[in-house]
């Protein structure tokens, strides 16, 4: 038997005829998973408590003023009054869908875009030079001629938060598909893999650890363009929440639609880390703590 001949005999691989790769550690994962989400969910919230008591102490015992520094306890005041007003939940709401339309067009763009270019090698030469040049615009670069383009309504908010989207999907698509495992590939021609399904069985699941990685970074960096959307003419939303409290004096007004941008940050994240442990449970990787140990 030659070597292509055994290693195409292992279950592992094997299983590539089949469309069955994907199911190979799926118990083994999933029966780790509820072990290390109970127990990193508290060690997680040790930190944000430690320093909202720290934060607490300093303020009340006069460290800090409180007209420069607000106490969490007044925070959670002005957050009640401004909840039991509606205003809070309608500026969450509205940043809330900003962010997840302009997420979902930019990533699908990116997705679409990035495929293209790593597949195909004239499409590469022709465009990835130029996205990797635009990559480096900051945000509030776009914000005059977006306003020139589309005026001040929700069109230029989406769009700059689809710009900043697109880049890090587009990047971790095109890099995830540019560096299969050369020997992946070998293997999956040898068992008599389509083209299609070369695509689908080898490289898209080789890829989508970096493109999960890239969307969970796209998301972080939609809201951080949020607030840069909301300065331009918004009446609404968590960034108006922001520059209100600014031209007001309100620094509790700031601190809360700070904490409630980092309260959905991490609540966006933690859901598509959810999606990506469900998608990718076939995987079975290294616990690099326990094997230093």
């Amino acid at each position: 038997m030659s070597a292509t001949d055994s290693l195409l005999a292992t279950p592992s691989i094997a299983n590539i005829r089949t469309g069955g790769v994907t199911q190979i550690f799926a118990s083994r994962a999933n029966a780790k998973l509820g072990r290390v989400v109970s127990a990193g969910a508290l060690a997680g919230l040790a930190l944000p408590v430690l320093l909202l008591v720290l934060w607490e102490t300093v303020v009340k015992l006069g460290g800090v003023a409180a007209h420069q520094l607000p106490p969490p306890s007044a925070l959670v005041s002005t957050a009640w009054e401004l909840a039991a007003s509606g205003s809070l939940f309608r500026h969450t709401w509205v940043s809330t869908l900003r962010v997840l339309a302009g997420f979902l067009i930019g990533a699908t763009l990116a997705l679409l875009v990035g495929s293209l270019v790593a597949l195909v090698r004239p499409v590469e030469r022709l465009v990835d030079p130029t996205f990797q040049g635009l990559r480096a615009v900051p945000s509030l670069a776009w914000v005059p001629l977006l306003l020139l383009w589309f005026g001040i309504d929700e069109t230029p908010k989406l769009v700059l938060i689809a710009i900043g989207t697109f880049f890090p999907v587009y990047l971790a698509t095109f890099s995830g598909l540019g560096n299969v495992d050369r020997k992946l590939v070998e293997v999956g021609r040898q068992a008599g893999l389509s083209r299609n399904a070369l695509l689908w069985r080898i490289l898209l699941p080789a890829a989508l650890p970096g493109i999960f990685t890239g969307l969970r970074a796209a998301l972080s960096l939609g809201w951080m363009f949020l607030v840069a959307a909301e300065l331009i003419a918004s009446t609404q939303g968590l960034g108006y929440l922001l520059s209100d409290g600014r031209e007001t004096g309100r620094v509790d007004f700031v601190f809360i639609a700070i904490l409630s941008l980092a309260l959905l940050g991490k609540l966006s994240d933690s859901i598509l880390r959810a999606l990506e442990h469900r998608v990718l449970a076939w995987r079975d990787v290294a616990n690099l703590q326990e094997a230093q140990a």
